[in-house]
């Protein structure tokens, strides 16, 4: 659709609990200004009022937002109207052409959006409705994201409690983030009742967790080595919050494991229908593993679908940036990115490095020239990219015999 076929051009100014709409004709006029609360009934009553205005024909209507998705862009998109989405930091820009004082308002962001979608489509992204599976993946993958964020968090919270007066745990496990060290601290929370313990407690403990890096009779003698000297009412106070962070941490674990077992079964699910015939062929990839074709598949599924390349290592962090003026010229990191795709980039390629040889090899290729450990990361996945747009457009799964043999 050329930009000449919308006869209305509409500008949201997205809020939680009222959005502020602009309504311009096809020759950029201000037609309408009203607000629009967030419920159901205001939300369809005003995309009843907005269709009616081209006399029920959605598809005239170009609306734009700084949001991707939410209730007001699926109730616009279920009446046909076409919705475009933009960075809040292109929105700035085009700002300072209707002021150069810097004055901003609701009134003024939505009128913006609604001028801009119609002199510059291109650095607008449009939307459609996903795929109900797509939707639940998503959510899934960003609660297991934020349930492994909590879970570092609550652990060196822990570990600097144990640091205090219970030393003896943090040389089994520095990091005190297993869940044999959680039992073992509800089993004894104190240096005091941990020399009294049994050999046998711990042996069955070091079993049901399938430990088997350190012996039973090694963990006794270390929880009997000497404690810390410290004040009077130190031990009750750090005992205290030890069990309520040994509580939850366990919490989180076993919340993260639910999600995580849903998340493989809704890639499984995916990957035997027919219209997600990608999912199998992503997943062939060396080191892609369930978080991080759940993270690509969620946040890039249109991009994976139209095999963009360049757009994809753009969201994903791993083009780099060029910056150059006159005889000065600057190759930076790429930060304004998809954050979760760029983190999913960096552990692909930190699996990928691991167990893929011809990874590896590239990744100390780049090594030796003298890019640092998350630049080298980057190539790596950069070049996995190439690999996986060719398999997508051929509808073949990963042959690492098809690959360049390796130098010797």
């Amino acid at each position: 659709m050329t930009t000449a076929e919308y006869e209305l051009y509409v500008g949201i100014d997205w809020a939680t609990q009222e959005h502020r709409v602009v309504v311009l004709d096809a020759a950029r006029r201000p037609l309408h200004d009203r607000i629009v609360r967030q419920d159901g009934a205001a939300l369809e009553a005003f995309a009843t009022w907005l269709v009616a205005l081209v006399a029920g024909r959605g598809a005239a209507i170009a609306v734009a937002l700084e949001v991707p998705r939410g209730a007001l862009i699926d109730t616009l998109l279920a009446r046909g109207c076409h919705v475009f989405a933009i960075n809040p930091k292109q929105l700035d820009r085009f700002r300072d052409r209707f002021t150069v004082a810097g004055a901003k308002d609701d009134r003024r962001d939505a009128h913006v959006l609604a001028a801009a979608l119609a002199t510059d489509r291109p650095a607008f992204r449009p939307l459609a409705p996903e795929d109900a599976r797509i939707i639940e993946l998503r959510e899934l993958s960003r609660l297991d994201e934020e349930l492994g964020q909590e879970g570092r968090r609550l652990t060196n919270r822990l570990r600097e409690q144990l640091s205090r007066f219970y030393i003896q745990v943090l040389q089994l496990s520095p990091a005190a983030d297993e869940p044999w060290i959680w039992a073992l601290l509800q089993r004894a929370p104190t240096p005091a009742a941990a020399r009294s313990v049994p050999r046998a407690v711990i042996q069955r403990l070091l079993t049901r967790h399938r430990i088997r890096r350190v012996s039973a009779d090694a963990v006794r003698a270390t929880l009997r080595a000497p404690a810390l000297p410290v004040a009077a009412g130190t031990v009750p106070a750090a005992q205290t919050q030890v069990g309520m962070l040994v509580a939850r941490l366990q919490l989180v674990h076993d919340q993260r494991a639910t999600c995580g077992a849903r998340l493989e079964a809704l890639l499984e699910a995916l990957a035997e229908s027919q219209e997600h015939r990608d999912v199998p062929i992503l997943r062939s990839l060396p080191g892609v593993g369930s978080r991080v074709s759940a993270t690509m598949l969620a946040e890039a599924s249109r991009l994976l679908a139209g095999r963009d390349y360049h757009a994809l290592r753009a969201h994903s962090g791993l083009a780099p940036v060029t910056k150059q003026s006159g005889k000065r010229a600057v190759v930076m990191m790429r930060y304004a990115c998809n954050r979760r795709l760029r983190d999913a980039a960096h552990y692909w390629g930190q699996s990928a490095v691991r167990h893929d040889p011809h990874s590896a090899a590239h990744y100390q290729r780049l090594r030796a020239r003298g890019h640092s450990h998350g630049r080298a990361l980057r190539g790596v996945v950069d070049r996995l990219l190439r690999v996986l747009m060719a398999m997508l457009k051929t509808q073949t799964l990963y042959d690492a015999t098809r690959r360049p043999a390796l130098s010797t």
